[in-house]
């Protein structure tokens, strides 16, 4: 993972929890990347953010208050994002509900920030096959000229 990753408006990979602690192992994880890890902490709002990206890769905590609505949004998931992945990490003491959650669609399960290698790897392989949003001809050649960028930098 030591190459850039290019962003995509059509997916982010989001990290849903209440304190922060995933996230910022993930960030050191994929640090090498260049890929953005964005954060909410409502299951809610991370579900709103694939209003916005569709096919974000979602890395949500399980916890026992947020279980039932967790497995009954991923259960969703496939007709509502079918573009989306939802990986679940969790505390060591909910392992239990390892194969609960992957039977309802998660990529992967992890319950300590010191194994999220793989679910790195996995988070990145996703958002580098991530297609790029959709352009008429004429906006991919506009793209293409190198006067518009020389413009850009002119209209600043």
């Amino acid at each position: 993972m030591s190459l850039a990753m290019p962003s995509s408006p059509l997916g982010r990979l989001i990290v849903c929890e209440r304190r922060g602690h995933w996230a910022a192992a993930l960030r050191r994880e994929l640090s090498e990347s260049g890929l953005r890890v964005w954060e909410t902490r409502l299951l809610a709002d991370c579900w709103q953010s694939l209003t916005v990206a569709p096919a974000s890769f979602l890395v949500v905590e399980l916890s026992l208050g947020n279980a039932e609505a967790l497995l009954g949004r991923m259960m969703r998931l496939p007709t509502e994002y079918p573009l989306a992945r939802v990986a679940v990490v969790a505390e060591r003491r909910l392992t239990a509900y390892e194969w609960l959650v992957r039977e309802a669609g998660a990529v992967h399960f992890v319950s300590s920030p010191r194994e999220l290698g793989p679910l790195a790897q996995i988070g990145f392989r996703h958002m580098a096959a991530v297609p790029p949003p959709h352009k008429t001809f004429v906006e991919r050649v506009w793209d293409g000229l190198p006067w518009r960028q020389h413009k850009a930098t002119a209209d600043r």
